[in-house]
């Protein structure tokens, strides 16, 4: 770690985070001021990395996902980003999409230019040099665990409407009551859970397709 981007990690995992996990806390420097990861507990969050400052995917993401910002916040769902660029770099990127694309962005942008946090999450190996192939996506509940996770290479940007339709999913289905089936947009139907016993199967009734049966939205 660094003086400069001044990260603090209260916890290093000795492997890729996975679904499930706790994500590590951290302070660091951010174009908001100091961020502190425990400042997000109780809400829902939606902590992305990209390659690099002033790269031309990565400039599209950010106008798209300030362009939704208010659709996350709709589902109570905070927004922070990450990038090993300094936060020097982070202000002159935000101001020229700004002053470019008449678009302010509105979440906070975290600099990791010891590529500590990005370790930390596992967004790269022990040995990397660089960021240059981190398009990295953690969905993460109140609780500070990890619900789902996304992984684009540098040459392909994120699509705003799969994070906000992961977001609503992950929260209508958190109850375990109710799962969601391909291509699942807030209102539609949704299924209920595989039945795990020969029981539960028989209360399927005659129907062929016991083990996928729809719930209707309420």
């Amino acid at each position: 770690m660094t003086d400069a981007s001044d990260e603090q990690l209260v916890l290093q995992p000795p492997r890729p985070l996975r679904i499930g996990d706790a994500v590590p806390s951290f302070t660091a420097r951010s174009t908001a001021g100091e961020i502190s990861f425990d400042d997000y507990r109780g809400r829902w969050l939606l902590f992305f990395s990209h390659p690099a400052d002033f790269t031309p995917v990565c400039t599209s993401e950010f106008v798209s996902i300030a362009r939704a910002a208010d659709k996350f916040a709709e589902l109570d769902c905070a927004l922070l980003g990450l990038s090993v660029d300094s936060l020097y770099s982070h202000v002159a990127w935000l101001k020229a999409i700004e002053e470019g694309f008449g678009v302010t962005i509105p979440f906070p942008l975290i600099e990791d230019p010891s590529m500590a946090i990005a370790r930390a999450y596992g967004m790269l190996d022990a040995t990397a040099q660089d960021t240059s192939t981190v398009r990295a996506s953690y969905f993460i509940d109140p609780d500070g665990i990890i619900r789902a996770m996304t992984w684009y290479p540098l040459e392909i940007g994120r699509s705003v409407d799969e994070m906000l339709r992961t977001i609503a999913a992950l929260q209508r289905t958190a109850g375990g009551d109710v799962v969601a089936p391909a291509d699942w947009q807030p209102g539609d139907d949704l299924l209920y859970p595989a039945m795990p016993t020969m029981s539960d199967a028989h209360l399927g009734g005659e129907s062929p397709t016991w083990f996928c049966r729809k719930r209707e939205s309420e």
